[in-house]
């Protein structure tokens, strides 16, 4: 391997052929090869008092070549670790996307992936076994889009060398674009306050017009929707290294707590990286169900979707808090949702000048 690579690549490429090895040692043995994974499911998640975030439990799945789907899966496995072994070694970089069309060039037509969610899924099975991040695979997802504005001066690594950014003198109305890989950032100095993630991107503009970031001094964080993870480890970097208290501002439905849910408490399907990406004392300061009863706001019905998804919550060991279950009991009652821009019902400055800034200062960040 050339000098260039960093221990990270180093440590990847060396996982990623001990998984290859098991395979072989256990043809060599004589056993049937097998990979044995967590149960990536709601009731295999558990709480990690020490490191404060929610991760898998000690439920295991196997994965087996005793079944023709099971050898098909493994399959996969060794043709995809030998694609990025190989990528590492020549110090080159493909998409979530790539993987899945390269695979069409494979050789072996069992080892083809019949969808991207299969072959995002083996990435993430890689991710698991190996205990290695995939962006130290060199592996990066379509561009997220999630940018960030506010007073925070950084430094970042491009292939043209380092450069220094501010996130409000030297960025357009757009922000600063998240890069794939956040660790590849390094943070100067800041002014900011606090971090507010923020669900959609007409809140994220409207906060932009109004100057929030400047008067209040904050770093928002547009998240996009479900928040990629190039964003999730930011926000995290932000509270860990900055001590900036997060806030996530979203609408006020079910699926918004979700997006809550996974900057704060991680998702289900990436929980062996919650330490790396989950910031447990990120603040709700999404629209409310009580919001929706004390502003008056303009609201639709909930669905039967969105009920079942607001039942599931309640049984979410993430939303286990006092505060989920009458919020999420109120919203039952009253069968209404909310967006975050119903708040303009009350004036566009409404959101900036009033409803945030008494919020923040009920929870203490102001």
């Amino acid at each position: 391997m050339s000098e260039t690579h960093t221990s990270d690549e180093t440590e990847a490429r060396d996982q990623l052929l001990a998984i290859a090895e098991q395979f072989y040692d256990q043809f060599a043995d004589g056993d049937i090869p097998r990979m044995s994974l967590p149960t990536r499911s709601k009731s295999n998640i558990e709480y990690d008092e020490d490191a404060d975030v929610w991760v898998y439990g000690d439920s295991q799945s196997t994965r087996s070549a005793n079944s023709v789907r099971g050898a098909r899966k493994l399959l996969k496995s060794v043709y995809t670790v030998d694609f990025l072994a190989q990528q590492l070694d020549e110090g080159r970089s493909s998409t979530l996307r790539e993987l899945y069309y390269l695979s069409e060039s494979w050789d072996e037509a069992e080892a083809q992936f019949n969808d991207q969610s299969e072959s995002d899924k083996l990435v993430e099975d890689l991710e698991i076994v190996s205990g290695v991040k995939r962006e130290d695979f060199h592996m990066r997802p379509e561009e997220s889009g999630a940018k960030v504005m506010g007073p925070l001066r950084l430094r970042e690594q491009t292939r043209r060398g380092d450069r220094e950014i501010h996130c409000q003198e030297d960025v357009g109305q757009g922000g600063y674009q998240i890069p794939n890989n956040p660790d590849t950032i390094d943070f100067l100095d800041t002014d900011a306050d606090f971090v507010l993630c923020v669900e959609t991107g007409g809140m994220r503009d409207r906060l932009v017009e109004n100057g929030f970031d400047d008067d209040y001094n904050a770093i928002v964080v547009h998240l996009g929707g479900q928040p990629a993870r190039a964003t999730r480890r930011l926000t995290k970097r932000l509270h860990d290294e900055l001590e900036l208290p997060v806030t996530v501002f979203t609408d006020g439905d079910p699926w918004s707590y979700r997006i809550y849910g996974s900057v704060a408490y991680g998702s289900i399907k990436s929980a062996h990286l919650s330490e790396y990406l989950a910031t447990p004392q990120a603040q709700f300061i999404g629209i409310r169900p009580q919001d929706i009863v004390d502003y008056d706001l303009p609201t639709d019905p909930l669905s039967d979707s969105d009920v079942n998804a607001l039942e599931s919550e309640l049984e979410d060991p993430r939303f286990q808090s006092d505060f989920w279950t009458e919020q999420i009991g109120l919203q039952l009652d009253i069968d209404k949702k909310a967006e975050q821009q119903a708040l303009a019902s009350r004036g566009l400055d409404f959101v900036t000048d009033t409803y945030l800034p008494e919020r923040l200062a009920e929870m203490g960040v102001l």
